[in-house]
């Protein structure tokens, strides 16, 4: 079993990679190479971030949530697409739901009311941010990021750079992943979610704390109770916006503020458990 783990974990944080890869070279060029017209452009462009984040969220590929951790901890993205990103990614949700042969009009519905919680909650959380008087946290840190990991990145090439960024990152992915899957294949995520059926209502909370966790299991155990119909509607709807996917262990890697951190993990749980009891209340009762 252990071996199994070793190698699944392997396989998955390596299909990152180029994500990661692509994600430090644009943040590399965008801080050695765009002028101040360009930032300008791209600070602009910021207040359509969330509608965007959350179409890019949805296609199935855990490598989004990853790379828009990193772009947002670059200050390249606002925490409102940060958070459309991570409201509409849902890792393996889709593949589950297509291979099962689901009802197309289900799984419309819910990549449907995925993007919109993404796009709405997304522009709200900016809106707030502004109105807060906390701003966009403007300028470009890649430098930042290279002192904190004492890496020495910036003295070569942006390519290089970006290389080192990526597999310092992918290393760390791979530790956490590894102790996550270990975990999880210990205690079984079946019997976790055993837990969440057996309390309608308080089980929308135990789902969105499920779908918090950075493994692939966490999405494809809730797809396959929902569509076996042995988890409620609003149980499934909070745990697949919860998850996040890896991008969350890329959030506390990259973004050196713990609190902030913190703060995006509630507003991402909360966020996900009140759309769960609205969809309840609204489809399921």
């Amino acid at each position: 079993m252990l071996m199994e783990v070793i190698i699944d974990t392997a396989l998955d944080s390596i299909k990152l990679l180029p994500f990661l890869y692509i994600t430090y070279l644009l943040i590399e060029l965008i801080e050695h190479k765009v002028g101040e017209a360009g930032r300008a452009r791209i600070g602009a462009a910021k207040k359509s971030g969330p509608i965007w984040g959350a179409l890019f969220g949805i296609i199935p590929q855990c490598g989004f949530s990853a790379a828009a951790s990193s772009l947002y901890a670059g200050r390249i993205i606002t925490i409102g697409t940060l958070m459309a990103v991570y409201l509409s990614t849902s890792d393996e949700m889709l593949p589950i739901l297509i291979s099962e042969q689901a009802d197309v009009r289900k799984i419309m519905a819910i990549l449907i009311g995925k993007i919109i919680v993404g796009i709405v909650a997304g522009i709200l959380v900016d809106i707030g941010v502004r109105v807060l008087g906390k701003g966009y946290q403007r300028g470009l840190h890649i430098h930042d990021i290279c002192e904190h990991d004492h890496c020495h990145c910036e003295e070569g090439s942006i390519v290089k750079s970006a290389l080192i960024h990526s597999v310092q990152i992918l290393v760390f992915i791979y530790v956490i992943s590894f102790a996550l899957n270990a975990v999880v294949e210990w205690i079984g995520m079946e019997e976790v979610m055993n837990v969440v059926t057996h309390y309608p209502i308080a089980g929308i909370f135990l789902a969105g704390l499920v779908g918090l966790i950075p493994n692939c299991a966490a999405s494809i155990t809730i797809t396959k109770f929902y569509l076996e119909g042995v988890l409620n509607v609003g149980s499934m709807f909070a745990g697949l916006l919860s998850c996040a996917g890896i991008g969350l262990i890329v959030l506390f890697k990259t973004n050196h503020s713990w609190k902030k951190n913190v703060m995006i993990v509630a507003t991402l749980y909360g966020i996900s458990v009140v759309c769960g009891i609205i969809v309840e209340i609204l489809f399921g009762m």
